[in-house]
């Protein structure tokens, strides 16, 4: 009988067993492999919002599902709040830059400035927040520069003089109205001027009452209240944004009627805001998260200005203040809080 080459023959025992080896070492495991190497692909997203009762999270989960998302699938998303507090968003924007999650998403003035300081290399999208710009964001809205972009917040001078004149249609017979405002704040004249120039066609006399931090507000509505205003309008900015309920507060306690930009000071008990809607910018936050995924780099994404514009109407804090909204405003509010 020929012998087998001994070069190529191998004892059963041994082949079996290199067999398995080879199996277990590579073919089975390369779908192990596989399967790692696309978990290790499903973006993860860090959201950092100012509260879990505003619910403006949810827009930006539609606005995910929009863009064809499913959470816990193919991205990853943690909610975190800060609830107003800036060393809680500072801890919170930290913790999410040392997990290097692949986007933070900053809701409000606090979580967008906290991100500045912390997120590091750390692409962010921002929503909610007043002048970037001036606030050291972005570099300009066209070009913001840096590895933060997202959707501002910054009203129009326009939309200060709509501010008084729905003080007059909630008040027919206003004759003297009230403006709270940041002093630090430069950019501020130009509504201040459009508020004088709406105010004095319509026969309504301002008094201007500016604040240089939250500390001077309990005095700023002595004066207020001293010079015998009738209601209250308010300059959207990041100190008043930052401190509405407190704003919303001391406007209850002097039984003043405010107007309002921002929808968390009706929220918060104020009586009326108009103004850009912050659910359809978290909702547009989604956007920026998807173009960052797939590629973009912030400094190349133009800031968005607000497009969507929405009227809320609290009945609640009405009845205290014993007003009767004209019917006229509950036909154009799109959001009517019992």
């Amino acid at each position: 009988m020929k012998r087998a080459n001994p070069t190529t023959y191998i004892p059963y025992p041994l082949a079996r067993r290199r067999f398995l080896a080879l199996v277990s070492g590579g073919l089975l495991a390369a779908p192990f492999a596989v399967e790692a190497q696309q978990a290790r692909k499903v973006p993860r997203v860090g959201y950092l919002g100012g509260g879990a009762s505003s619910l403006f999270h949810e827009s930006f989960r539609q606005g995910l599902r929009e863009l064809g998302y499913v959470e816990g699938q193919n991205i990853l998303v943690e909610y975190r709040w800060y609830e107003g507090r800036i060393d809680r968003a500072r801890d919170v924007a930290a913790e999410f830059a040392r997990q290097k999650v692949d986007v933070l998403v900053a809701v409000g003035p606090p979580g967008a400035l906290a991100a500045k300081d912390v997120a590091g290399l750390v692409p962010v999208v921002f929503a909610a927040v007043t002048d970037p710009v001036r606030n050291g964001l972005v570099t300009s809205l066209g070009r913001p520069g840096g590895n933060m972009t997202g959707v501002a917040l910054d009203p129009t001078p326009e939309l200060s003089g709509k501010m008084v004149d729905l003080c007059k249609q909630l008040l027919p017979k206003l004759s003297r109205v009230a403006v709270l405002w940041h002093s630090s704040n430069p950019g501020t004249e130009q509504y201040l001027q459009e508020i004088q120039r709406v105010a004095s066609a319509l026969n309504i006399t301002v008094h201007s009452a500016p604040v240089s931090d939250a500390g001077k507000l309990k005095d700023a509505f002595a004066a207020i209240v001293a010079k015998h205003a009738e209601a209250i309008v308010v300059i959207p900015d990041v100190l008043t944004v930052m401190h509405h309920a407190r704003i919303v507060q001391l406007a209850a306690q002097n039984r003043l009627p405010g107007v309002y930009e921002a929808r968390q000071f009706v929220a918060a008990g104020g009586l009326l805001s108009y103004g850009p809607s912050l659910n359809d910018q978290v909702l547009r936050a989604a956007v920026y998260v998807d173009k960052i995924l797939k590629g973009a780099k912030p400094a190349d994404l133009p800031v968005e200005q607000p497009t969507k514009f929405e009227l809320i109407i609290n009945l609640k804090t009405a009845k205290a203040l014993g007003l009767t909204i004209p019917p006229s405003l509950l036909l154009q509010a799109d959001e009517v809080i019992q």
